[in-house]
């Protein structure tokens, strides 16, 4: 079976030079990230992707957000470095990598114009945007023109998770411990991003929008009873505001705007967590991905676990080759066999 991994992250060696010799937050990343040689080394890359027969990757950047590591002006030329070494990666390994993912500063009013030479220019195949903007949500206005860009260029726009222990899960305390912040915390962060964006009209303004929220959907498959009945009372629960308001406004039952989302595959090789989301968005809406490369072997793990929990579950060979390799093909807008 041919595989097009969707979302997986490796840092061009500019980009990845760069953040080295840069003060802050940059040069620390790249001293934590020195100990995963595929995400920046792009020989080791190729090895890592050699144990698979007929597997190509599309790339995007791996984290922190890009807006994260310091003033608009730096994080634009991280941006600029970033999505011009993926472009040249596109292009010089077309065998090896089917597409990139942009990844914008996010911190910047220049974002959207970013995103446009992303696309015009260097030939990204969509978006990649974290999960809150230096803790500011996503349906804020000032974001509005970036995803009013994707869907200009019928591009997607992939939703990574970001949060930190500096997030604590208890009113009392500080921070959050035992990597709490990171295990259930990502997961939350994703879902509350997609409410943010189905409740704020987001979804209503840009009806031709494709938005892929990674790990599956995060909470939203295993609540599919909390955002479809549970929704569909929204403001029962509340008391300082008529949230019923919202339902009024909203163009569709809000379980419908959850099912628009896209999908994909990286749940570390959770064979219940897989079969919950294909249940949920069905074949057309999930894409193969591993999250390479930061499994515990550093690259090939996660690629390897999520092939074989695919090939665990029966499904029709139609189903399995849009999981596999058609449905990305369909939404970054591949050339096709």
């Amino acid at each position: 079976m041919r595989y097009i991994d969707a979302f997986n992250h490796f840092f061009p060696k500019r980009l990845w030079d760069a953040m080295l010799e840069a003060e802050g937050a940059a040069k620390d990343i790249g001293q934590r990230m020195r100990g995963i040689p595929a995400i920046y080394d792009i020989e080791e890359r190729f090895r890592v992707m050699d144990r698979f027969d007929d597997y190509t990757q599309i790339l995007s950047l791996g984290m922190p957000p890009l807006e994260s590591l310091g003033a608009p002006d730096q994080t634009e030329h991280f941006a600029q470095l970033g999505n011009d070494g993926m472009a040249e990666l596109v292009q010089k390994y077309p065998e090896r990598f089917a597409g990139f993912i942009a990844s914008l500063p996010m911190n910047s009013p220049n974002a959207a114009a970013e995103a446009e030479r992303a696309f015009t220019q260097l030939g990204a195949n969509g978006l990649q945007v974290h999960t809150n903007v230096n803790g500011r949500a996503l349906d804020n206005d000032e974001f509005f023109a970036v995803f009013q860009m994707a869907e200009r260029h019928d591009k997607p726009v992939l939703l990574h998770p970001s949060r930190g222990a500096n997030m604590p899960d208890y009113l009392d305390e500080e921070k959050s411990h035992y990597e709490i912040w990171w295990t259930f915390g990502w997961p939350y962060e994703t879902s509350a991003a997609m409410a943010r964006l189905v409740f704020s009209g987001f979804m209503d303004r840009l009806p031709q929008l494709k938005v892929l929220a990674h790990h599956l959907g995060a909470m939203v498959p295993y609540f599919e009873g909390r955002v479809g009945p549970g929704m569909d009372q929204l403001g029962k629960r509340t008391t300082d505001e008529d949230l019923s308001l919202v339902l009024q406004r909203l163009k569709k039952r809000p379980a419908d705007y959850f099912k628009d989302f896209y999908a994909d595959t990286a749940v570390f090789g959770s064979r219940a967590a897989t079969v919950c989301g294909l249940e949920y968005y069905g074949e057309d809406r999930v894409l193969f991905a591993s999250d390479s490369p930061f499994d515990p072997e550093r690259g090939p793990g996660y690629i390897r676990d999520t092939i074989k929990v695919l090939e665990s579950i029966d499904m029709s060979a139609q189903m399995r080759e849009k999981i596999s390799f058609r449905n990305a093909q369909e939404l970054f807008g591949l050339q096709k066999d």
